[in-house]
């Protein structure tokens, strides 16, 4: 699978080519388009256009991969409007950035791809009749896409870091090398089936009560784990093993934290039943040694710095821009506008 441009709204645009309708056929969204006239303008970028129906049509397609048939209420479908216009926005200043750089597309690339869309549609009718007249849109949108692409590769690129560079990096990102705590664990768990009547629930709660008032009388947590616990431990009386914090669910990690080695918890109520845990160890937070984190801290750097590259050439390819939204059709993007007038000043 190709990688899709961060910011450019690539997929969306792609997704909406007259040629996927081989794939499967189309299917309604949940937000409703208005109808309006096909030459309404929705925003200009600089000397181009982008049309009430192009903007919509991307709503539309955002809508159906984030919510599938769900609608989306009016903050969340806001905020995707919102995302939207930003993303076609950007796709078009990019469009012009590369045009101006004299990006060209990797053709070897492209006709690799088209090769792909005629060994997967070697059998469609509708592909054999109408390849002359799909292939030339095709071909334009997959040279679109390599020069957008070949572009971003170009603003992100990051040397590789120094070495005083990488470890002040590390010094500064301790969160990002330190182990969680770990925690050696014994369980018992009764099994209930998460749909199950409460009066269900309610026995294997008093069941679990009655196992701790054993495990206080004095009988062995990993006999008591074999003879009850459903959990695929129970045959190593229960053991776990260590457990990373973050891992269990929060239930039993707010009843964990407030055992010593050695205690037991009450009853516990989690998806799969009721689960009685036994401490049996606990490893603190560590922080790793720089050397053997060394790679992965360069890594991260350089996903920062790029991140931060290509965040800044937005904007100030943004900055530099004129744009226009139609916010008397859309107030909810007055936002989207304000922001642009504020990075121009």
């Amino acid at each position: 699978m190709r990688r899709t441009l961060s910011c450019a709204g690539c997929a969306v645009l792609f997704a909406a080519m007259p040629w996927v309708a081989l794939a499967a056929a189309p299917v309604e969204s949940s937000v409703q388009k208005p109808a309006h006239p096909a030459a309404a303008v929705f925003a200009s970028v600089n000397n181009s256009v982008i049309t009430v129906q192009e903007y919509e049509t991307a709503v539309a397609q955002a809508a159906r991969q984030k919510f599938y048939h769900r609608t989306p209420d009016g903050d969340k479908l806001a905020e995707l409007q919102r995302e939207v216009a930003d993303n076609l926005i950007n796709h078009r200043l990019l469009i012009a950035e590369s045009k101006r750089r004299g990006v060209v597309p990797d053709q070897q690339s492209v006709q690799k791809q088209i090769a792909v869309y005629d060994e997967r549609y070697k059998d469609s009718p509708q592909w054999k009749s109408n390849r002359a007249q799909m292939l030339p849109p095709l071909k334009a949108e997959l040279e679109l896409r390599s020069s957008l692409e070949s572009l971003e590769k170009q603003v992100r690129g990051t040397a590789d870091p120094t070495e005083q560079r990488l470890r002040a990096y590390y010094d500064s990102h301790h969160d990002l090398f330190t182990q969680p705590e770990q925690v050696q664990l014994s369980i018992i768990l009764l099994k209930v089936d998460p749909s199950a009547p409460r009066l269900t629930w309610d026995k294997a709660r008093e069941e679990a009560q009655t196992i701790l008032k054993r495990l206080k009388g004095g009988m062995a947590f990993a006999q008591l784990a074999q003879l009850h616990s459903a959990d695929g431990s129970a045959q190593k009386g229960g053991d776990m093993g260590y457990v990373h914090r973050g891992v269990l669910p929060p239930a039993a990690q707010e009843a964990i934290d407030k055992l010593q080695a050695g205690m037991v918890t009450e009853a516990v109520t989690l998806l799969e039943g009721v689960a009685l845990f036994r401490l049996e160890d606990r490893k603190p937070a560590q922080l790793r040694n720089f050397a053997d984190v060394r790679v992965r801290a360069a890594d991260l750097w350089r996903r920062e710095q790029s991140e931060a590259k290509w965040k800044d050439f937005l904007a100030s390819l943004r900055k530099a821009a004129v744009i226009k939204i139609d916010t008397t059709r859309y107030p909810g993007l007055g936002a989207v506008q304000a922001a642009q007038l504020d990075a121009r000043r």
